[in-house]
């Protein structure tokens, strides 16, 4: 089971890049309360980049798991104001937001690891521009040395994102089982900064 994985993928590696393609909104709940969990219980502080809609239904189960101690160890950003900071998708902006936000758990030598729900209203936004924000994303994991889930709708992955998602994200969690992807292809020539 995909707990199993995980967990032993934690054990062994701090790195760890996961794509999630969900379908049904109560599994997702329960793969992202159960990744939460097991990190604060592991020691870990929680970055959760997640939208208005699902987070009280998240935050509800969490507080009958959780004390109130460790439910302060999870800095909840909504996810439209993570993506659109600057008032468009763009990568740029979205890194900076990103290094602000981690910025105080590196220097104080805090363990963290960060979900991320990826959402947008239209697929207007270029999706080379998903490709090339994963990318950097990629390298950030390996350089900073933290988990990252990014959770995708199934359903609103056409083909060609899901290839990009396949390429940049070196393991696949879908649904309860966690995968090597064999189209991942490390971005180790890009520089994060």
């Amino acid at each position: 089971m995909y707990k199993n994985k995980m967990n032993q993928l934690f054990e062994d590696q701090k790195s760890v890049h996961v794509l999630y393609s969900y379908n049904e909104s109560e599994n997702y709940i329960k793969q992202i309360v159960s990744y939460i969990q097991d990190g604060i219980l592991s020691g870990d502080c929680i970055i959760l980049i997640e939208n208005d809609r699902l987070y009280p239904l998240i935050h509800n189960e969490l507080k009958t798991l959780l004390t109130t101690d460790q439910m302060k160890m999870i800095h909840r950003i909504n996810n439209f104001d993570f993506y659109y900071s600057s008032g468009s998708y763009h990568p740029p902006a979205i890194h900076d937001y990103f290094n602000k936000t981690v910025q105080p758990y590196l220097e104080k030598g805090i363990s963290f690891r960060s979900w991320a729900h990826v959402e947008w209203s239209s697929m207007e936004d270029p999706l080379h521009l998903i490709e090339d924000f994963e990318k950097i994303v990629d390298n950030a994991v390996n350089q900073l040395s933290f988990p990252l889930i990014c959770a995708y709708k199934s359903e609103r992955m056409p083909k060609y994102l899901r290839t990009i998602l396949m390429e940049t994200h070196p393991y696949v969690l879908v649904e309860d089982d966690l995968i090597l992807s064999e189209q991942y292809s490390s971005s180790t020539d890009m520089k994060y900064d």
